[in-house]
């Protein structure tokens, strides 16, 4: 018998250029059938390798996710900017500038729970002039507007500043994951106070790549040449991400599972 106060929450890490974005297309609802996911959360920043159009976000959420996330490269096709206005499964980072457009923090209902999506970005080696993502997350979290399931895309650079989150936060939100770095991270866990937690899903894009784009090009970049526009790498692709069991009778997280689909 079903448990209705139990969530599958698929969280799926950066997607990377055209060729990440049809392995989505591809892969994501067979995964959810799978898997028994019941809410869905894509980081899209790079589907343009630095930015997402809108025809990339439409897409996305036809493939099956219900919020798409952003980061440092939310306004990389300038063209976003009236659908962060418009629609809101697609968020920005919450503590960017409220003069930027969109917003960073949504309510979705499931019929069963509510459940509150954060998108942060981190400041250390990454984004100096957004605000500060702990404050920002305390102010979200005081809404009145109150979700039986929180979770938080944390988009940083630094591991350091992901895990002291997590510890802020834990007890305080169902999930917390980070996006950014593009490579998993092997310590998904549940925090003491309750908290589902990775320090990086890794990506959704080619498997032999750096970081999903032309291995040479990133050779030649370290040797101090100069590798030209990035361009995404050729060949099959992988999705990765983490799963969140939550119960959202008390809003907790249960377990964390990473999956690697390839092709």
């Amino acid at each position: 018998m079903k448990d209705y106060n139990i969530y599958h929450i698929l969280a799926v890490g950066d997607i990377v250029g055209e060729s990440g974005l049809i392995w989505l297309e591809k892969s994501l609802r067979t995964l959810r059938k799978l898997k028994g996911v019941s809410f869905t959360v894509v980081n899209g920043e790079n589907a343009s390798n630095t930015g997402l159009t809108p025809s990339q976000a439409r897409r996305i959420y036809d493939a099956g996710a219900d919020v798409i996330t952003l980061g440092n490269h939310a306004f990389g096709k300038q063209q976003i900017k009236s659908l962060l206005d418009e629609e809101p499964w697609i968020l920005r980072p919450a503590n960017f500038s409220p003069r930027v457009p969109g917003h960073g923090c949504e309510i979705f209902d499931l019929g069963f729970a509510r459940v509150r999506v954060i998108n942060l970005i981190g400041r250390c080696a990454l984004d100096w002039k957004a605000s500060d993502p702990f404050t920002t997350a305390d102010k979200l979290l005081l809404s009145k507007n109150t979700a039986e399931i929180t979770l938080v895309d944390f988009h940083a650079e630094a591991t350091s500043e992901k895990l002291a989150m997590a510890y802020y936060l834990d007890g305080r939100v169902s999930a917390l994951w980070g996006t950014h770095t593009h490579v998993p991270t092997a310590d998904e866990r549940v925090y003491p106070k309750g908290t589902g937690y990775i320090t990086d899903l890794g990506m959704t894009g080619p498997i032999e790549s750096v970081l999903g784009i032309r291995p040479e090009q990133s050779v030649e970049s370290f040797l101090g040449g100069l590798p030209g526009k990035y361009v995404t790498a050729d060949g099959p692709c992988k999705l990765q991400g983490a799963i969140f069991t939550i119960d959202a009778r008390d809003g907790l997280c249960r377990s964390v599972e990473r999956v690697d689909v390839r092709e």
